[in-house]
């Protein structure tokens, strides 16, 4: 497993603002809420296996603190992922935490942060998202929790993995929606935290099996909603749940 970066970086890999004591008080009080952030990242990615999201190590999840975005790393199962292996970059893609290279599909992670509210991204390759993402422009509004990601949800158009060209596609197909499809890819979907994050991407591999379940019955077509149905679901699914 790797080790953190240290000395000159900081306390455990982050760099420490210059300032003696203050500086490495605040590094040592950064690197606890990340560390606590990571925990939750690596249960989550864990978690997008377990549910048949991703297959090895095909997906990735990351989290925001502050300005460091927390990141799975590229090419590690996570099953395997520690404490030890916590790996992390500033806004503009510079590692800071770690020594494990962040995952190829930072881009399109880092593009979400700069853009958006978003503390937490979940990327897979889910299989029925996947395959409706390879037939349509937009999935059909078949069910109205497309109201909870915004609206009638976008397929972005084909780009290579890890290119700054997906991130820009992603980006568009995204304007007003918190997850949409990846052309022959997969799904990208973001939150206020982790578990925003993941169910939004869950609740979208669910819709897709939907329509593609629907819509293969002989003779007979899936009827849709309407963009006011999907409107008003919208407005009611923003009062959804408790209110602390």
């Amino acid at each position: 497993m790797a080790e953190q970066r240290r000395g000159a970086h900081g306390t455990d890999g982050i760099h420490g603002a210059d300032g003696g004591d203050e500086g490495a008080a605040g590094a040592a009080v950064a690197y606890g809420e990340a560390a606590d952030a990571w925990e939750a990242l690596v249960a989550t990615a864990r978690r997008t296996v377990a549910d048949g999201l991703v297959v090895g190590t095909s997906g990735n999840v990351s989290a925001r603190v502050g300005d460091l975005v927390l990141v799975t790393p590229s090419g590690v199962p996570y099953d395997r992922l520690t404490a030890a292996d916590i790996t992390g970059v500033d806004l503009a893609g510079r590692q800071v935490v770690g020594t494990l290279v962040p995952t190829s599909e930072l881009p399109m992670h880092l593009a979400v942060y700069r853009t958006t509210d978003a503390r937490a991204v979940v990327h897979t390759h889910a299989v029925h998202a996947t395959a409706v993402s390879t037939l349509v422009t937009e999935l059909p509004p078949v069910h109205y929790m497309a109201g909870a990601l915004g609206g009638v949800v976008r397929v972005a158009p084909y780009a290579t993995y890890g290119t700054d060209e997906l991130a820009q596609n992603m980006l568009r197909a995204l304007d007003g929606r918190s997850g949409c499809l990846l052309r022959n890819h997969g799904t990208i979907t973001y939150g206020a935290g982790l578990d925003q994050a993941y169910d939004r991407t869950a609740q979208l591999e669910w819709m897709c099996r939907l329509w593609l379940t629907a819509s293969s019955v002989p003779g007979l077509t899936p009827s849709l909603l309407t963009e006011a149905h999907m409107a008003e679901a919208g407005a009611r699914l923003k009062g959804y749940g408790q209110r602390r």
